[in-house]
């Protein structure tokens, strides 16, 4: 039988203990750790942050800044326009459709219905140039693919390109009806 005195002896030692560990680190880390050298780190790795930053050197091509103010027709396919429209997906579009266009996005998971698999190319209207810009500007009504309108076109139209050279399933119009629509388009 346990009396009263005895009853939490053991929930009280724990306390103490951790108690008397936490006072201890704390005046170790306060006054006997030297701290951390910042001078530690080797010039080699600084100067390799630095051209990382800079985009020299080892930086992939895809994720070199492209100036696409520069591009008098958006909506003709270019390696750079690919190249561009994989950044800009990357920052609007991977949380739900996934980094490789699979729709396997961690947001997508809890989505219904699933967002689209780029890559295997099941679409809901079709793959032409016009029908993606589209998707893109104004979203898809009954389903949670949101409009992205307020992006620049030349964003918009470089990420049509980028799904585009992804995709297995693509159907296009002529060159003349797309430079058409996108001259018409706001």
């Amino acid at each position: 039988m346990q009396t009263e005195d005895s009853y939490n002896r053991g929930g009280f030692m724990a306390f103490l203990f951790s108690m008397a560990f936490s006072l201890s680190f704390f005046v170790y880390i306060a006054f006997i750790h030297p701290g951390v050298d910042l001078k530690e780190v080797p010039e080699s790795a600084v100067a390799e942050a630095d051209q990382a930053v800079a985009g020299e050197g080892s930086a992939p091509a895809e994720e070199k800044a492209v100036d696409v103010s520069t591009v008098t027709d958006p909506w003709m396919s270019s390696d750079a326009m690919i190249a561009h429209g994989a950044k800009v997906y990357k920052t609007n579009c991977s949380i739900c459709h996934g980094d490789k266009g699979m729709g396997d996005g961690p947001a997508g998971m809890a989505l219904v219905p699933k967002p689209r698999n780029f890559v295997e190319g099941k679409w809901k209207k079709s793959s032409t140039r016009i029908d993606l810009y589209t998707t893109i500007q104004k979203g898809l009504e009954g389903s949670s693919m949101a409009a992205f309108g307020h992006l620049p076109k030349a964003d918009r139209w470089a990420m049509v390109h980028w799904i585009r050279s992804i995709t297995k399933n693509k159907k296009d119009l002529s060159d003349k009806e797309v430079e058409e629509f996108a001259k018409s388009a706001e």
